[in-house]
């Protein structure tokens, strides 16, 4: 690549970034086959996913990053991270609790603005699972290029998912389950769960009542839209 035109790339990069490092060759110029540059703003493509508990946000997350090529940024892991620091067990309580004392610390956005920061620095479409308050999505939708997605099922079929997929949250009974479900559903607090209004707020919604194959058909419609 001419240097002029390389350098004129460069510093799109830096200017996009706002001073954040990239590492660049002298052998080529850097790769952002991601970043759309309007001017000095950087605008990522963006998915987000929101839903009920075990109704296939993971076998979404599976999709888009195995056939689309998308980088996975997980809520959950961030949280993990700051829970296992602490010394505590990983679990659905302390899950809840943690996402909302950062929350209430920072803002309601911040888990997924502390990703986002993660995705630019990756260059590259990103999915961040999970969303789950409605200050969540405002954030995102603020620096463009976001779409949500929220992905639904019959209750009774999401528990025997949940059941199935055997993780350390999973290990409880239906009543646990759905009582889980209610708790995260609505509330009044924008720094908590409210994952009606979010589910509401989607630009795209999938029932996943049917065969993976079905899943996939209904997620490939939406990212050609």
């Amino acid at each position: 690549m001419p240097i002029p035109i390389r350098r004129f790339f460069m510093n799109q990069i830096y200017s996009c970034f706002s001073h954040r490092s990239i590492f660049y060759s002298h052998s080529g110029a850097a790769l952002c086959y991601s970043l759309i540059f309007t001017g000095n703003r950087c605008k990522l493509k963006i998915i987000g996913i929101t839903g009920t508990l075990g109704a296939g946000k993971g076998t979404i997350v599976d999709y888009l990053t195995k056939h689309h090529g998308f980088v996975h940024f997980s809520v959950r892991g961030y949280l993990t991270k700051i829970i296992q620091q602490k010394g505590l067990p990983v679990n659905r309580d302390t899950l809840v609790a943690t996402a909302n004392e950062l929350r209430a610390a920072n803002s309601p956005s911040f888990i997924v603005e502390e990703l986002y920061k993660e995705a630019l620095e990756s260059g590259k479409d990103c999915i961040i699972e999970s969303i789950r308050t409605v200050g969540e999505i405002t954030a995102l939708r603020a620096k463009g290029g976001f779409t949500l997605f929220a992905v639904d099922a019959d209750q009774k079929l999401r528990y025997t998912r949940i059941v199935e997929r055997a993780s350390e949250t999973d290990k409880i009974t239906f009543e646990v389950f759905a009582d889980n479900e209610r708790r995260e559903m609505e509330s009044q607090d924008p720094n908590k769960q409210n994952l009606s209004a979010c589910m509401q707020l989607a630009d795209f919604t999938f029932q996943n009542n049917e065969s993976f194959d079905e899943l996939y058909r209904q997620v490939d419609e939406a990212l050609v839209k």
